[in-house]
């Protein structure tokens, strides 16, 4: 609301005071906007999260930093990506580094050792947060996919539910239900590129978890049908819907009808017994011969 609000201003500039007026337009306009309320054990996962996700993104820049004081001192050393949060990988990595002198050397086991105690901090964080979402959020943890790590980021995310008046508010919020993009007669959509995007990239988690790690049982989306041969027209192009946006709500399934048969469009095209005995190549002789009689002035009628 704030971005239209701002395009809609006559002044295209930024400061706190526009901003301001920006905010009591916004709220003038929807005098009944949903206030988020954040507190007790939900406020408690919330603090817990942001805290991990800061310590995840410092261990992973410093995963980046450790790369090339490593490269230089031991280049046939090689380490595997994304495995320096790994504590083998680390101990293998500090066991190698002992026997090397320098300040290269003592700057990456400086670098090491804070990588050590990043992993003990992060897993201390993610043994914290489990019972508390156990106890918030447990029907989320029930759906195949969802971790407790992504349970407390979607409670956290949420600042309560109940403030949502239905099931495609919440969608509409998260970013999972498409835009429409209709022109004319053409009805189409696109994806919705706003949103809370931290609700989204978890739910996008839980789809892709369910869809490799749940080939079978209860699933929350459909899996994808395989793309349609050019040479068999029987069937319709399958339909591509995001799979985070089956993911707030369960589809609910419709009842299709009975494929058609080849026998069925068959014996509707022998009803006219007249043409059985014609083939493709006499009717086009006769076609092209009465179109020569029409050319020369000559009709059935008169001949």
């Amino acid at each position: 609301m704030m971005a239209g609000v701002r395009r809609s201003a006559r002044r295209p500039a930024k400061s706190d005071a526009l901003d301001a007026l920006a905010v009591a337009r916004a709220a003038w306009r929807e005098p009944d906007l949903p206030a988020a309320q954040l507190d007790g054990p939900a406020r408690q996962v919330r603090l817990l999260v942001d805290h991990r996700d800061d310590l995840v993104a410092e261990r992973t820049r410093i995963q980046n930093r450790i790369r090339w004081p490593l490269h230089e001192l031991a280049p046939e050393l090689e380490i595997a990506p994304r495995t320096l949060k790994l504590q083998h990988v680390i101990e293998r990595v500090g066991d190698y580094l002992a026997s090397i002198d320098g300040l290269i050397a003592a700057i990456a086991r400086e670098l090491l050792d804070r990588l050590r105690e990043l992993n003990r901090r992060i897993n201390e964080l993610e043994r914290e947060t489990k019972p508390l979402v156990g106890a918030l959020a447990p029907a989320l943890l029930a759906i195949p996919g969802c971790g407790a790590l992504t349970a407390a980021k979607i409670v956290g995310e949420t600042a309560g539910v109940a403030r949502f008046r239905s099931k495609r508010a919440y969608a509409r919020w998260n970013g999972t239900a498409p835009q429409p993009a209709s022109s004319g007669n053409t009805i189409r959509f696109r994806l919705n590129r706003g949103g809370n995007r931290q609700v989204n990239a978890a739910l996008h988690r839980i789809a892709l978890t369910q869809s490799r790690t749940c080939p079978t049982g209860p699933r929350l989306h459909r899996p994808a049908r395989p793309p349609r041969q050019h040479q068999d027209r029987s069937t319709a192009p399958p339909p591509s819907p995001t799979l985070r946006r089956r993911l707030p709500h369960p589809p609910h399934r419709r009842p299709r009808r009975p494929p058609r048969r080849r026998h069925q469009f068959q014996e509707r095209l022998d009803i006219d017994g007249m043409c059985r005995g014609l083939s493709w190549r006499t009717g086009r002789d006769l076609l092209s011969s009465s179109a020569e009689r029409v050319r020369a002035g000559v009709s059935d009628r008169g001949a």
